[in-house]
């Protein structure tokens, strides 16, 4: 898709530790908001599908793991 440029508003002493340290603060930035925007997308996903989730772990603590009997090990 390409690139965008966006505004970031930054405390001066970090944006200034950065340069000091030569660190790429527009890749910096990109992999925290990707980092961020997963652990998001997992938290909705959580929430939406949290009764069925909560179903399946009360089925499983009444009768077991499906399939358990044909485990080999």
């Amino acid at each position: 898709m390409g690139q965008v440029k966006v505004n970031l508003t930054l405390d001066a002493d970090v944006v200034q530790t950065a340069r000091a340290l030569g660190l790429n603060m527009s890749r910096l930035a990109e992999a925290a908001i990707v980092q961020a925007a997963k652990i998001e997308r997992n938290r909705l996903w959580r929430a939406e599908n949290h009764s069925a989730i909560s179903a399946y772990t009360v089925e499983v603590a009444k009768e077991g793991l499906p399939l358990a009997g044909s485990r080999r090990f």
